[in-house]
């Protein structure tokens, strides 16, 4: 059986699923989106998820043609629709077709697509011993431009990123702003652990407000472990003791070089890897 992706209140084949030419998401990058985790055929933190989605296009008045209700039931729909045990759901609100003006009030109806699939995860190899990254020379977006908390579906400045990161033959850059602090990695927020106290930027610095993030910072309260989110500057990823990234896909990964700078002893330190066993038992219920 093929692939089925939901578009616009029915499922379709995947040769099926198109959009106008003239569907401002694909003209301007104009939408939100999600990256949603199935785990066990159970739809990861589907509430934070839509909630976001929800807030995102509220703040760029963007109108979803459907409750929120309603879009959990179309994604629950288009899980079981492809046989998801685990895997990765996207979900895409585009503004929908218009001109080629910018004008996005001129857009009728948004466009809304579910695509539910298999998730291209990090190698196994890399959880054990540890993800090397470099520092990007692509600025994050001012918060005043494009508000962080904007899950927005124009991603060209950490595309910018990631490139820097794949020239360097690593997989992923940390993004700082434009006073020099950390933002977030290209696709994942920024934890780092010094002297046991576990320190994380805030959102106002340039970082989407994760969902994985949110999830972990709680199982770290749950173990007594001290979360303080502030500014970090370069100097403080390069001599923390430990250094770890959480996102949808990646969940939680250890880094141990930074700008060739290798972090403490050079592997996941205790309190990544003991984060990375209960998000793992947290996400499929065993918690």
């Amino acid at each position: 059986m093929g692939l089925k992706i939901w578009l616009d209140g029915k499922l379709v084949d995947k040769d099926d699923a198109k959009v106008s030419v003239f569907d401002h998401g694909l003209l301007y990058g104009d939408g939100v989106f999600e990256g949603i985790r199935v785990y066990d055929s159970r739809i990861f933190e589907n509430d934070a998820h839509i909630k976001r989605l929800f807030e995102s296009a509220r703040a760029i008045r963007l109108k979803i043609r459907l409750t929120q209700d309603e879009l959990a039931k179309a994604m629950e729909e288009t899980v079981k629709a492809n046989n998801i045990v685990n895997g990765y759901i996207r979900l895409l609100v585009t503004r929908g077709v218009g001109t080629l003006g910018l004008n996005p009030f001129l857009c009728e109806n948004s466009c809304i697509i579910i695509i539910a699939d298999k998730i291209q995860l990090y190698p196994e190899e890399l959880y054990e011993k540890g993800m090397k990254i470099i520092s990007a020379n692509t600025v994050r977006n001012h918060p005043l431009a494009i508000p962080p908390q904007i899950k927005s579906m124009n991603y060209l400045n950490n595309i910018l990123a990631k490139i820097e990161a794949l020239d360097n033959n690593v997989m992923e850059a940390i993004m700082y702003n434009h006073e020099g602090f950390v933002a977030e990695a290209t696709g994942d927020n920024v934890f780092i652990v010094k002297d046991g106290v576990v320190y994380t930027p805030p959102v106002e610095s340039g970082s989407l407000e994760g969902i994985t993030r949110k999830v972990v910072i709680k199982l770290a309260k749950e173990e007594k472990i001290c979360v303080v989110e502030k500014n970090l500057t370069k100097f403080d990823l390069y001599v923390c003791d430990e250094f770890f990234l959480t996102g949808t896909a990646a969940e939680v990964i250890g880094i141990v070089d930074i700008d060739g700078r290798t972090i403490s002893e050079g592997k996941p330190g205790p309190i990544t890897t003991k984060l990375r066993e209960k998000f793992f038992k947290y996400a499929h219920g065993k918690e």
